[in-house]
């Protein structure tokens, strides 16, 4: 019975905190802060019990001083509860599988956050014991302390857009914009080469009606597209638009939106991931989680590499991130809402297209079946 009211008791408790984050919710935003990053890229609720627990019954880590949420200012007590009074001997702690220190008997060990990526962080301790040893493991999540900046937009230009134009990936390469599409309502996918302003192919492939194109980006004259869920890509060359090679995503992700950053491709899965690959092998390396301070930010979608950021569209909001590649903290935020207004294709869908154009400075954006191609300047 007392087992039961415990669990009622913090059943109660998880319900009380939610109920807390919303009134907060409600209080803030009745306010001129910088929230727009939770109106327009959503807020993430934590689960309550989130914590993992060491699964052996000796020894697990001591959760006492762990808090909700870390930010890369903090520093980490990782420490080990010994409710059987074992004699231990030493303990090697790690995080996310690598070490980190080695201490001497139980003593805690101290670690500092600041150059860990967002996102989870998955503790483990190797506990040594009279000749024996046993694992403790927990988890804790990092969190963006970064105030996302409101970024103002200011329209040039406008250009005409193919409406039967299912846009997912778009870029330039020198004053030419490459165009990706998907394949809604039985359409073929293709891979474009136009003059955006007057909407003249130059050159164009259509994929087979199996593939549903999707992000693209141009590198050491190569073009490299993915596909959304047949989980590969294509590689053709820039000049004639041969296919040189098809690959395996050697991840089980989705593909969505890609830039690079003139060594390395960066592509997205829906999630709130951005991957990291060699474009010499097409295996990923690395990626970061986007956080909109503590706000994981999901469906990140088409992708542009500017001035050393990452610019990204969020599926379904009409507005754009812009995300630090190291860290994965969105440092700025641009309302894209007040473009609709000058869509007239009634089957204009969702705001998706992102590519900047080296030679006039400005970026140029659009959206799944617009019929415009709007280019714009961004400022504070």
């Amino acid at each position: 019975m007392q087992i039961y009211n415990l669990f009622i008791f913090l059943q109660a408790l998880c319900a009380l905190k939610i109920t807390l984050y919303i009134g907060l919710f409600k209080i803030l935003t009745m306010k001129k802060y910088n929230l727009l990053s939770i109106i327009l890229l959503g807020m993430t609720l934590s689960n309550c019990g989130d914590t993992k627990k060491g699964e052996n019954t000796l020894f697990t880590f001591d959760i006492t001083n762990f808090k909700e949420k870390y930010t890369q200012q903090d520093q980490l007590n990782l420490a080990i509860t010994n409710s059987n009074s074992k004699t231990i001997d030493s303990i090697i702690y790690y995080v996310n599988d690598i070490k980190v220190g080695t201490k001497k008997g139980a003593d805690s060990y101290i670690f500092e956050l600041k150059d860990q990526k967002l996102g989870y962080q998955n503790l483990k301790a190797l506990v040594y014991y009279g000749g024996e040893n046993a694992e403790a493991t927990s988890r804790i999540e990092l969190v963006s302390n970064v105030k996302p900046k409101l970024l103002n937009y200011k329209i040039v230009n406008k250009y005409p857009h193919d409406t039967m134009s299912f846009t997912e990936g778009l870029e330039f390469h020198g004053d030419t914009l490459y165009e990706s599409t998907g394949n809604p309502e039985g359409r073929k996918s293709y891979l474009r080469k136009y003059d955006y302003k007057t909407g003249k192919v130059y050159n164009q492939i259509n994929l087979d009606q199996q593939y549903f194109g999707e992000g693209v980006t141009i590198l050491n004259n190569k073009i490299y597209q993915l596909t959304w869920q047949s989980k590969v890509g294509f590689i053709y060359d820039l000049k004639t638009f041969k296919k040189i090679k098809t690959f395996n995503f050697d991840k089980e992700i989705e593909g969505w939106g890609m830039t690079n950053d003139g060594k390395y491709i960066y592509q997205t899965d829906k999630t709130e991931k951005i991957w990291k690959m060699d474009p010499e092998n097409q295996k990923m390396i690395d990626y970061i989680n986007v956080y909109s301070g503590d706000s994981k930010i999901k469906s990140i979608n088409e992708l542009e590499w500017i001035n050393g950021k990452i610019y990204t569209n969020v599926w379904q909001k009409d507005a754009i991130a812009v995300v630090n590649p190291t860290s994965g903290a969105v440092e700025g935020i641009l309302d894209m809402s007040g473009l609709k207004k000058f869509v007239k294709n009634a089957d204009a869908d969702v705001l998706n297209g992102i590519a900047y154009n080296p030679k006039t400075k400005t970026i140029f954006v659009t959206g799944k079946n617009w019929d415009t191609l709007f280019e714009i300047t961004v400022s504070e």
